[in-house]
């Protein structure tokens, strides 16, 4: 089994370090963004590999938050300090055995089932640079989630709170100036240990079930090498100084120790997979030489029943077993089914057109979400368009800055909008509402019947797999009893 890459980072942007959490967020999505708090620019529209770019929102988040200027100079206004703590941020390795939309779509997954559950807003950015690191491609994805939860109105919640320190008696403690001593202690669990070993462990668990799917023969480990038992250099973290200035073509140190420890691994994994190769071939050999004429597929379901029903201890579980036995055999009679040949034919051809479907269904909903927010954005730039004309009309600086603050929110929303809506915009002011509409009603007619497609596939493959499991469970159980044979043989000898 090849080991995949695997690197999930995680770093905190905070004022302390000069950092900005506009311009860290224009920077990953390849956008121009303004900071209310800085008055200044980050313009990085010229960066090249950047693949796409979205914001996730859990439902109580204010939908304005979907702009990504809007977001990032709202959580600059929450933070006071400065030396305030603004956001996660992570680096994620995506996997070149996968297609850009395969990890586009397993991204997204991971992000919605681990963060925006657990209520988190994200921004995430996909990116595949341009230039080659040794000749490997090194897609990746950036995360950037605020470190303030949003509260069920809306608003920013607290980071911490007091945990005060009682006595025997259940009292508060006071220290020596007279005040209460408490402890500060986080009002989520985003920040421990354990849940950022969770989302390690999550994201090589996704990886490595779409490598099963696939067919794959490789895996990543979430653990580090010495946990693992893995003989393999590990290389050191770069970080954007070192990495830019490589991309530059400035050889450094860093880069120079990681170009040997990638080579040193690749000569080590390349031996390893070579001996692997030739063990199992062996293998395959001996175990191939060993067996004598493979008996019919119906005898194999009979023997594994039968097993089972050696094992029963009620009469229900044996009747169970038999309708179980019934409904296999006419399953292969009814398809056609007869040689273990035909059985994983019919099981990678399903398989393969329950992927597609899947990747058909996915990207489907993806645009009918697209369409859904565009419809949303339609609405938000018609209320406010009459709005923006009147602000407009007025002439006078301190009736339109009045004008503006009464109206503040639906300003904000259009001024949006319009920002988004911009390529769609129909002789400057006409929104395609109807064209989205009809788009969206074809499909969603295709998603639902590609979804019954899918259900009737995956019932299929639910039987194949049932059939499958206990072909292979009886086969292991012949080889186990031949090896047994063999070398109770081979120690007489």
């Amino acid at each position: 089994m090849t080991i995949a890459l695997f690197h999930f980072h995680v770093t905190q942007i905070k004022r302390s370090a000069g950092q900005s959490a506009v311009a860290a967020a224009a920077y990953r999505a390849g956008e121009k963004l303004h900071s209310e708090y800085y008055g200044e620019d980050s313009d990085y529209t010229r960066k090249g590999g950047v693949i796409c770019s979205e914001i996730l929102l859990p439902p109580h988040a204010p939908p304005e938050y979907a702009d990504r200027e809007t977001l990032w100079n709202a959580v600059e206004k929450a933070e006071r300090g400065k030396k305030a703590q603004l956001a996660y941020s992570f680096d994620i390795a995506l996997q070149n055995e996968f297609s850009m939309q395969e990890n586009v779509d397993l991204a997204r997954q991971f992000l919605l089932d681990n963060f925006v559950s657990r209520g988190m807003v994200v921004d995430f950015a996909v990116h595949q640079p341009n230039k080659e690191n040794g000749g490997i491609s090194n897609p990746h994805f950036h995360v950037m989630c605020p470190l303030r939860p949003i509260e069920p109105d809306g608003s920013w919640g607290n980071k911490q709170r007091r945990e005060y320190v009682l006595d025997e008696h259940g009292e508060r403690v006071l220290d020596e100036a007279g005040n209460y001593v408490f402890n500060a202690v986080p009002t989520t669990d985003w920040g421990k240990p354990e849940t950022l070993e969770a989302w390690r462990q999550a994201w090589a668990e996704m990886c490595n079930a779409k490598f099963a799917e696939k067919g794959l023969d490789c895996r990543i480990d979430h653990r580090s090498f010495a946990r693992q038992g893995v003989e393999q250099i590990p290389t050191q973290h770069e970080g954007p100084t070192v990495r830019a200035m490589e991309a530059k073509g400035i050889r450094t140190d860093k880069g120079d120790l990681n170009r040997w420890v990638r080579s040193a691994n690749a000569k080590l994994n390349n031996i390893r997979q070579t001996i692997s190769k030739l063990l199992a071939w062996l293998k395959e050999v001996k175990t191939e030489l060993s067996k004598p004429q493979e008996p019919l597929i119906v005898d194999l379901l009979g023997r594994y029943f039968a097993g089972r029903n050696a094992g029963a201890w009620s009469q229900k579980a044996k009747l169970g077993n038999l309708k179980s036995y019934s409904a296999a055999v006419n399953y292969l009679h009814t398809n056609n089914i007869s040689t273990l040949s035909d059985l994983e034919s019919r099981l990678n051809g399903y398989a393969e057109t329950a992927s597609s479907l899947k990747f058909s269904l996915s990207a489907k909903e993806q645009r009918i979400k697209k369409l859904d927010r565009l419809v949303q954005l339609a609405g938000f730039f018609r209320e406010g368009k009459p709005v923006y004309d009147k602000l407009n009309e007025i002439k006078w600086k301190k009736k339109r800055e009045e004008y503006a603050a009464q109206h503040e929110r639906t300003l904000d929303l259009f001024y949006m909008a319009r920002r988004e809506l911009k390529p769609y915009l129909a002789d400057g002011n006409k929104v395609p509402i109807k064209s989205w509409q009809e788009e969206k009603a074809t499909l969603e007619q295709e998603y639902a019947d590609e979804r019954q497609q899918l259900s009737a596939i995956q019932q299929d493959l639910k039987s194949i797999r049932q059939i499958h499991y206990a072909i292979e469970s009886i086969r292991h159980e012949q080889e186990r009893a031949e090896q047994m044979k063999n070398h109770k043989h081979e120690i007489e000898i």
